[in-house]
């Protein structure tokens, strides 16, 4: 069973809290997919990731750059998996493959749109029957994540 956690997001936008949490990914040498459902907004988060800090940028790819297994963040609209991640990211409201291939599966969800909390009611419900360890995260005023259930 993997670990699923949701992360709430009300202070911050996705672009601003998913570098961090990709960082402390690479930091633990995990391998990640992040799924999407819209291509622009995976083409622009491509671009984000490359210019996000002043200090260095998080490497990754998509299906257009190829290397697939080299990648250490790949970035998706597929249910793929070609660089053999341990964590899969879901945003936008992606529905993942069988998460048990994973050690963790992260939510990432607006706390301002009622389509997105839908969504992810729907998936906190799904995860926790499928037997998988669930958790909340909501931000903090300052950005930060609370651990709420």
């Amino acid at each position: 069973m993997a670990e699923v956690l949701f992360y709430h997001l009300t202070e911050k936008t996705l672009e601003q809290a998913l570098p961090g949490l990709l960082e402390k990914c690479l930091e633990r040498q995990w391998r990640v997919v992040v799924q999407g459902t819209v291509p622009e907004r995976l083409q622009a988060l491509d671009a984000h990731l490359w210019t996000f800090s002043e200090e260095g940028f998080l490497p990754h790819g998509m299906v257009r750059d190829g290397n697939e297994a080299a990648q250490p963040v790949w970035l998706t609209l597929e249910a793929d998996n070609p660089n053999g991640a341990t964590v899969r990211f879901l945003i936008d409201g992606a529905t993942p493959p069988d998460l048990n291939a994973y050690q963790r599966g992260v939510y990432m969800f607006d706390g301002h749109d009622e389509q997105a909390l839908s969504h992810a009611r729907e998936r906190w419900k799904a995860e926790k029957s499928a037997g998988h360890a669930v958790t909340y995260w909501q931000q903090n005023s300052r950005g930060g994540w609370e651990r709420k259930a």
